[in-house]
């Protein structure tokens, strides 16, 4: 049986539900200052399926996902879905969003071998609430903006007091915003892995939170895939002779990177590069673009992008919430694709410096796949 939680947001919203997943905090347990593994960002995801991968995106750190999509749980988990990349430190939880938020938590039956969205959950220490009004949320966020919040239990177990929302909100007061924070070090390998070591192609793949989706798009494609931690110097990066190196999506505030940015300032003109999600933003920043904080980002799989060389538009897989500002892009860098919906940039060619870059996913993780292709684009070049 579910017990009652609450989720209460920055701006003093409170939200009764019922808990799934790990045990929910006491608001007492809360401690200014300290970052509660049931606190995060609250953003909202459009997509209709998908779940497991969502949770295991290393993107989602520091969030608590809010699915639009009404019922979750009915097909349970798998570790084959996960989407956490290779050899990511056994240390670090399998779920990387602090919490998840659902309109209707599905308790039946699950297919064989695999286990419940609550246990995954559970075993991973995040936590769920279900049973509110999603939708009245998701709209708050869309007009607002994405707040952040905390899943937290009652000392009474069915109402909080006035006092511990008070002690909530003071927690949430100083809580960080998504702005501002460098979350890199949270996710991604913390040693040099090498996947397809016969492969055509050598990719170094900068791992700053990589899906495991796009290491096996680039051996699919028969490459050599050295994945390395975001730590990696240029200078060791090149040591691998590498035909293509590539940066990986990945939570967090872009501009905070400033390692990060450093090195591929250094890679740049010396090597082919490219980017999906963070390592987008990275290669602009590293190129002298300036980048912003969008008002709820972009979170699930049915958002339109075009292509301004071909005037083609196709659905993209996207979870961010930085975009480039293409007004501060230099010369010699052209905008290659916008999201139809808002125009923000979705990606950025130098065809003199060979580099290419993306904002969405074309990994697919959850779908749709109509931009496999990005891949191919990517191991070809621009020279």
């Amino acid at each position: 049986m579910l017990s009652i939680c609450f989720l209460v947001l920055k701006d003093g919203t409170v939200l009764k539900g019922k808990s799934f997943g790990a045990k929910t905090p006491l608001s007492t347990e809360l401690i200014p200052g300290e970052i509660s593994s049931a606190a995060g960002e609250v953003v909202f995801n459009t997509g209709m399926t998908g779940y497991h991968e969502i949770l295991t995106d290393p993107s989602y750190t520091g969030q608590l996902v809010l699915m639009t999509y009404p019922h979750l749980g009915n097909y349970g988990c798998l570790d084959e879905w996960s989407e956490i990349g290779p050899e990511d430190s056994s240390c670090r939880p399998g779920v990387k969003p602090s919490g998840f938020i659902a309109r209707s938590y599905y308790e039946g039956p699950i297919g064989p071998g695999r286990e419940s969205l609550s246990d995954f959950l559970k075993v991973n220490n995040r936590f769920g609430i279900t049973d509110l009004d999603t939708r009245a949320l998701t709209l708050k966020l869309r007009d607002e903006g994405s707040l952040n919040g905390v899943i937290v239990t009652p000392e009474n177990g069915s109402k909080l007091s006035d006092n511990e929302i008070k002690n909530i909100l003071a927690y949430l007061d100083q809580f960080p915003d998504m702005a501002g924070r460098n979350l890199v070090e949270e996710v991604g390998t913390d040693k040099v892995v090498i996947e397809n070591p016969k492969g055509k192609k050598h990719v170094v793949l900068y791992d700053c939170g990589v899906k495991a989706n796009i290491v096996r798009e680039f051996v699919k494609r028969d490459c050599k895939v050295t994945i390395v931690p975001s730590s990696t110097t240029s200078k060791e990066i090149l040591s691998f002779n590498p035909d293509l190196v590539m940066l990986s999506n990945g939570p967090g505030d872009p501009a905070m990177l400033t390692n990060q940015i450093e090195t591929v300032k250094d890679l740049i003109g010396k090597v082919q590069l490219t980017g999906i999600c963070l390592g987008h933003q990275i290669v602009s920043l590293a190129l002298g673009a300036k980048t912003f904080k969008m008002k709820f980002g972009h979170h699930g799989c049915n958002h339109p992008v075009r292509d301004e060389f071909t005037k083609k538009v196709f659905v993209t897989s996207q979870n961010h919430g930085f975009a480039v500002d293409g007004d501060t892009l230099p010369s010699g860098v052209d905008v290659w694709l916008v999201n139809a919906n808002d125009n923000s940039i979705e990606g950025i060619v130098n065809r003199e410096l060979n580099i290419q870059s993306c904002q969405f996913h074309p990994e697919a993780a959850p779908g749709p796949e109509d931009s496999a292709w990005i891949f191919d684009a990517f191991i070809k070049g621009l020279k």
